[in-house]
């Protein structure tokens, strides 16, 4: 497989309509966006559209740089993704001139490839078969795990030619969203995800309740908002929160919208987690973080940045490494019941400045 002309910006100067392929849910997309600014850089007078899961169109559409964000259905119920011929007839009508696709998983080169546009580029990030030189021309070599995700994207785009600016987000949410954010909690609470998009990456419920106890008990002034998504799990665990803390100052809010998270995330001061695309939200808004992980083999280029500002606590998981399977059985992660909750508050606490006994948040 051929790698990426170092001259495909330069082949590629006059498109006008670009798409990138990602199918990313909310954290894949959340690292997809300091690639996007450098392409509207790059390409001023182009469109630029995404293709993405759905949660992953909402989180771009906070990003000015895109001008249509498509959303793929990636759910258990949909159907494979050779059946939305629907969508795909509509991607066709575009007449994209240049395609990227960062992921270089198999299901996005097959879709890139049906974008029809002329030119498209891919990141030798997934596994390789003799079709994919078939369906993509141009090929970034596998960049480093030792980065971050949204690193390697935009390592691509110099691959191929583009001279790179610092990073960034710069996420924008709409007005609306705003007010309902401001009416829901107080500014500077705290925020809780205590969810993620799967029971072994979450820390146990019962933790969750004794933290959120320890918080509200060290300061009288501190206010927390714990968010979940609609589905029926994440949002029974909130109510298993709201019901095990009933204190006024916390505030369950299941079911937001992502421009809703970004804003309410906005007016919180520090994000506590799961490992889960929430964080890579939090992070991209310039909030201080705290997150839980297992420990696994693609860790690293997914923590948050590195500095003061964002901690977490990583264990072992024998799971992962293939020792047992037990985790699965019970549907509870034992290595992360091994992060005790006095652990987890001391870390928070060694962030910000102790004042008269009680977090001085």
């Amino acid at each position: 497989m051929q790698p990426a002309p170092a001259n495909f910006y330069q082949q590629t100067k006059s498109a006008r309509k670009i798409i990138v392929v990602d199918l990313g849910f909310l954290g894949d997309s959340v690292h997809l966006v300091p690639a996007l600014w450098e392409i509207k850089r790059h390409y001023p007078a182009a469109q630029l559209h995404t293709l993405s899961a759905a949660v992953g169109a909402e989180l771009l559409g906070l990003a000015p740089c895109v001008d249509r964000a498509w959303a793929f259905p990636l759910t258990p119920q949909s159907p494979p993704w050779w059946r939305h011929w629907d969508i795909i007839g509509a991607l066709r009508r575009e007449k994209y001139d240049a395609a990227f696709n960062f992921s270089g998983a198999d299901r996005t080169i097959f879709l890139t490839a049906l974008t029809g546009a002329k030119w498209r580029l891919a990141h030798q990030g997934g596994r390789r078969h003799f079709w994919n030189r078939w369906l993509i021309r141009n090929w970034a070599p596998r960049q480093s795990r030792e980065i971050p995700v949204y690193e390697q994207r935009r390592q691509v785009l110099a691959a191929a030619g583009f001279a790179l600016e610092p990073a960034r987000f710069a996420l924008r949410v709409p007005v609306e969203a705003q007010e309902t954010a401001a009416a829901a909690i107080p500014a500077n609470s705290i925020h809780l995800s205590i969810n993620a998009s799967a029971p072994l990456k979450e820390w146990p419920l019962e933790y969750w309740v004794e933290l959120a106890g320890l918080i509200l008990k060290s300061d009288p002034a501190v206010q927390l908002a714990a968010t979940a998504a609609a589905n029926a799990r994440e949002s029974a665990r909130l109510d298993r929160l709201a019901a095990a803390v009933p204190d006024a100052r916390l505030h369950c809010l299941p079911g937001l919208s992502i421009a809703q998270l970004a804003v309410l995330l906005q007016r919180c001061r520090l994000h506590l987690g799961a490992d889960s695309g929430v964080l890579h939200l939090a992070a991209a808004l310039g909030i201080s973080t705290f997150t839980v992980f297992r420990k696994h083999p693609d860790l690293k280029e997914w923590l948050p940045p590195a500095g003061p500002q964002h901690k977490y606590l990583a264990t072992g998981c024998a799971c992962i490494d293939g020792v047992r399977n037990d985790c699965r059985a019970t549907g509870r992660a034992a290595c992360l019941a091994s992060i005790s909750v006095a652990e987890v508050f001391e870390t928070i606490r060694n962030l910000w400045p102790i004042s008269a006994g009680h977090l001085n948040l």
